[in-house]
């Protein structure tokens, strides 16, 4: 029986021995997925950040360049509005200025259109019932260096200042608000240089 009980411990400790050699490969095959899984997700992890801050800085940048955009039209925005109330506080004045200057203005401004013809300047009902006695002879010498004359209209033309210059079938809106409007580029950038140097 001493030969069956040397034979089983031989097997017995073969076995245990397969078993270690197994336990250790299995260890061994286990640290190296683990390994291998650890630098696997240190990697993605380290790609998801890379990527997480570059979307992030593009997305700040988005931000920074839309909160500029709109600061920039909120500030056209009131540059704009600005202009415009300029300009209304402006034909508000020219409407309120004496008689004497008011139509030393208009006379400015219809030589700016007379031609060599025969016009016809027609004013708004305001100024027909306050325009001066001398003003259709005054008209008529800026008239003369062009070979042109103006007649003043008797009836009143639909207009709240300036004067409606005609030289037959053609007719010219030289109100204040129709030639800030014929001209409002040029008055607009000439108001911004003023007010925002």
């Amino acid at each position: 029986m001493a030969g069956l009980d040397d034979i089983l411990n031989l097997i017995e400790a073969q076995q245990k021995q397969a078993e270690d050699s197994i336990m250790k490969a299995a260890a061994s095959k286990a640290r190296s997925i683990k390994a291998d899984g650890a630098e696997k997700a240190q990697k993605a992890y380290e790609e998801h950040l890379a990527k997480a801050k570059a979307q992030a800085e593009k997305d700040f940048e988005n931000s920074c360049a839309s909160a500029d955009a709109a600061m920039k039209r909120k500030l056209l925005a009131c540059k704009v509005e600005l202009i415009d109330e300029t300009i209304e506080k402006t034909i508000k004045k020219l409407r309120s200025l004496p008689d004497k200057e008011y139509f030393e203005l208009i006379i400015k401004l219809a030589e700016r259109h007379i031609q060599p013809d025969n016009g016809i300047i027609a004013l708004g009902k305001k100024d027909l019932s306050r325009v001066p006695s001398d003003f259709e002879s005054k008209l008529n010498e800026a008239a003369k260096p062009k070979n042109g004359s103006i007649r003043l209209a008797e009836k009143a033309a639909d207009i709240d200042d300036g004067f409606i210059l005609s030289y037959g079938l053609i007719s010219e809106n030289c109100s204040f608000r129709a030639i800030i409007e014929s001209e409002k580029d040029e008055i607009r950038d000439t108001a911004a240089r003023a007010l925002f140097r």
